[in-house]
């Protein structure tokens, strides 16, 4: 049968160029349907970005199509733009360099989190067997002296097609790339290409260069002296926390009643990320660097807020309920906790976040010097919400069991998602409680700051991760909570009422590293007083700068 179907290289690259565009590109086309109006010049105009689509396709592939090229090019292309198809179809993402990152360094739990029937049926129909009928379709390849100039005149009257059609809807293509940056983030299979360049280069970059210092000159100020007795400072990194359904910041339901009757909790209403995925903002807010500057292989490349803790003496452990730290924890204490044998707190390859708890009172009793612990939750990472809590705090229903969320209705989505709050509710709870238990022998306090927010159905996105110049407030604004004990307070000359009166002011993750370098009266020439939220919130005028 397919022998009589032989088809010229050439020929195969247009015939995958028209296939990559119409099958592969839903997502791009229901957008440009969604921007562009159906009257006579938007269906102009769509024809036109098109034709641009595939004469820049056609151009690639010709020039590739050679033996022993074109059939392992495109079968590559087609298996991952089929993956890739799905994930920007089901939860409305953008694919950059950012978004790969991500992928790049998750975990087997998160993975395991989004397979499905319907993604193991896309890569099936749409990526699978197109290449088995590539593979068995016989390709006719010239000799290269023949086929060359063959190949190459193609190329140019796909360039000349490319230019001719832009010119002659200049004004129009014009306006919608100058208005819609997004589009080049739709585009598949250009989209992961593009990205995976820069990643892999921001990777060199980083293979290149040793490991950077930062703040080796920190120390505490001599206020540490009058101390008398050690200090826990417990920092807890939420995941996926959105402002918007955070119960003590105006939510209309209640997803915190624990925290909203523990007295000096103090919540924070206006923060912003400095990213809108894990492997950017986890790194940024342990960074120097704010988000205008923020340049991820230099993060990777040098030391961040623990290490400088660490210079200065305190005893620094991170503990982790997910898919790790993204470089920021390298060089300090790591407990790694998502995958224990717990039979209370684990099922189903992870663990819910109380384990984060589990012997910590332990690690108090034991605690020789001051210190710092860090806190990873899972948090409200998707898509499986109903995944991230136990079954008793389930006080939303109906929920959306599935990961396939296109599956389950919107109310269900948000239901189960607040399930998750109201279990981070409880969580910091306890950890307060536990806290304020141990206050006579310790002074302590607890910061709470979500990594980044979560989209669940506004305007057709799903999850985190839109490149953050296009992402809705619901991926950006985050929740940030403060507590101190009465001697963690007169210690560190904590006013919490001054706190309290700011708590509305404008704040982001570009504050983090400097207010608990400013917390912790750590002097530093990294330090940065005007971004301190702490810094006009003293009792004294001890200061890390001075």
């Amino acid at each position: 049968m397919f022998k009589s179907l032989t088809i010229r290289a050439e020929n195969l690259a247009f015939l995958a160029s028209l296939l990559l565009l119409a099958l592969y590109n839903f997502p791009l086309w229901r957008h440009v349907a969604a921007i562009v109006p159906a009257d006579i010049s938007g269906l102009a105009l769509r024809l036109t970005f098109g034709v641009m689509v595939l004469a820049i396709f056609n151009f690639v592939l010709v020039l590739l199509s050679f033996r022993w090229v074109i059939k392992p090019v495109l079968m590559a292309l087609l298996l991952i733009s089929s993956g890739v198809t799905y994930f920007m179809s089901q939860y409305g993402v953008m694919i950059d360099a950012n978004m790969l990152r991500n992928v790049v360094e998750t975990d087997p739990g998160e993975v395991q989190g989004l397979l499905s029937l319907k993604l193991a049926l896309c890569i099936l129909f749409l990526g699978i067997l197109p290449c088995w009928l590539l593979w068995k379709l016989p390709v006719r390849h010239q000799p290269l002296r023949r086929a060359l100039p063959r190949k190459m005149l193609i190329a140019c009257a796909s360039l000349a097609v490319l230019g001719g059609t832009a010119l002659t809807n200049y004004q129009g293509l014009a306006s919608l790339f100058r208005n819609h940056h997004e589009l080049r983030l739709l585009v598949v299979p250009s989209n992961y290409l593009y990205a995976s360049f820069g990643y892999a280069r921001e990777q060199l970059a980083v293979a290149k260069e040793p490991l950077r210092q930062i703040g080796t000159d920190a120390r505490k100020a001599p206020a540490w002296q009058d101390h008398p007795r050690k200090s826990l400072t417990v920092l807890v990194i939420g995941e996926s926390a959105r402002a918007e359904n955070f119960g003590l910041l105006g939510y209309d339901r209640d997803t915190t009643p624990l925290l909203r009757k523990q007295p000096g909790v103090i919540a924070f209403g206006n923060v912003r990320s400095c990213g809108t995925d894990t492997a950017v903002s986890v790194p940024c807010m342990f960074s120097n660097m704010t988000r205008s500057n923020y340049d991820a292989a230099r993060a990777r490349g040098q030391e961040g807020l623990l290490d400088v803790l660490k210079h200065a003496g305190l005893s620094v452990t991170w503990r982790d309920n997910q898919s790790g730290c993204k470089g920021t924890c390298d060089r300090v204490t790591q407990e790694n906790l998502d995958r224990q044998n717990d039979p209370t707190l684990c099922g189903s390859g992870e663990c819910h976040d109380e384990i984060l708890l589990q012997n910590l009172q332990a690690y108090i009793d034991q605690l020789e010097d001051d210190a710092v612990l860090v806190l990873h939750q899972m948090g409200s990472h998707g898509p499986e919400y109903a995944k991230r809590y136990p079954k008793r705090f389930e006080k939303f229903t109906p929920v959306c069991a599935s990961n396939a969320l296109n599956d389950c209705s919107r109310e269900s989505i948000v239901n189960a998602y607040d399930n998750t709050l109201v279990y981070t509710d409880y969580l910091l709870s306890s950890l307060i409680d536990l806290l304020r238990q141990n206050q006579d022998e310790l002074d302590s306090a607890m910061l709470y700051l979500s990594d980044h927010g979560e989209s669940l159905g506004e305007y057709n996105l799903f999850l985190h991760g839109t490149p953050y110049l296009l992402a809705p407030a619901q991926q950006k604004h985050v929740p940030m909570l403060s507590w101190f004990s009465e001697g963690y307070r007169q210690s560190f000359a904590v006013d919490t009422g001054c706190l309290a009166a700011g708590r509305d002011k404008p704040l982001s993750h570009d504050n983090f590293f400097h207010s608990v370098l400013g917390l912790l009266q750590i002097r530093t020439d990294e330090y940065q007083p005007d971004l301190d939220l702490f810094a006009t919130c003293r009792t004294h005028a001890t200061v890390a700068s001075q």
